[in-house]
């Protein structure tokens, strides 16, 4: 049985692979900014039948403290961590970069970058004292060099945690920690992220060729995290990617979107 940590995991892709590692047998310690949903995720989890537990801790991924609290929590129920996702991340509003404020700035580059950063520095601490475990960082827009209006910070740290999670894995080789590092690519998933800038503090409107593009290539969370929970569990490689949406599977979509009417907007 092993013990998963998933940071931003109240609902969302998070909560859906907190779900599967559920099923699978293993503990799962959830995280995420409200304790209301955090609550009511926890429950939810509870009432799948399984013989690991579900634990649930409230924290900013901003804040190296409460990251720190975080895997201390984790350590204390469940004697260590095993796999730790760093899967919490903000959007940003539509606007090009010279119209976005420092503090929108400020809030996509901490959660979706320097959260990343920090807590792949504690767990590794962690898991280097504890004599292993495996570390995965969630990849996004602008990770394959992408660029779009309206993208650009989020794809700005995006590349960056592509970059830094690579170079996180040859450290840990080289170092030779017994930590595996990893990426995850879940592609376009339909969820209130798709919509909801600096964490659900504004709407944004999407343009029509926008909507377009994700109803072709967009997924439900659930459908997602079935793909990348089953792939973590048998991964033994440093440096592994783990890719949702290839770019064969980009251009079948494209190629078959005629036959294959979707509306996640309507």
């Amino acid at each position: 049985m092993k013990t998963v940590v998933i940071t931003g995991s109240s609902r969302g892709l998070g909560f859906e692979m907190a779900k599967l590692f559920r099923k699978a047998g293993h503990n799962v310690v959830i995280n995420g900014v409200s304790q209301a949903r955090l609550d009511t995720a926890k429950t939810a989890l509870e009432e799948i039948e399984s013989p690991a537990s579900v634990y649930a801790a409230a924290g900013n991924v901003t804040s190296s403290a409460d990251i720190q609290g975080l895997i201390d929590f984790a350590v204390k129920e469940c004697g260590r961590i095993d796999i730790w996702i760093n899967n919490a991340g903000v959007n940003q509003p539509m606007e090009a970069i010279w119209e976005l404020s420092e503090e929108d700035i400020d809030c996509v580059l901490d959660v979706d970058l320097k959260g990343t950063v920090m807590g792949s520095k504690l767990a590794m601490l962690q898991m280097v004292q504890q004599g292993g475990g495996a570390i995965y960082n969630l990849e996004g827009y602008g990770s394959n060099d992408a660029m779009m209006l309206g993208l650009n910070m989020y794809g700005t740290g995006k590349r960056a945690v592509t970059h830094f999670t690579q170079a996180l894995a040859k450290e840990s080789e080289e170092r030779g920690t017994s930590v595996i590092v990893g990426r995850l690519s879940p592609g376009i998933m339909i969820t209130d992220f798709t919509v909801k800038a600096l964490g659900g503090k504004e709407t944004i409107d999407l343009p029509e060729k926008t909507k377009k593009v994700y109803n072709i290539l967009g997924d439900y969370p659930d459908v997602v995290a079935e793909f990348l929970v089953k792939r973590v569990l048998a991964n033994t490689k440093n440096n592994a990617h783990i890719e949702w949406l290839t770019g064969r599977k980009a251009a079948w979509r494209f190629m078959t979107a005629g036959f294959n009417k979707r509306n996640f907007f309507e």
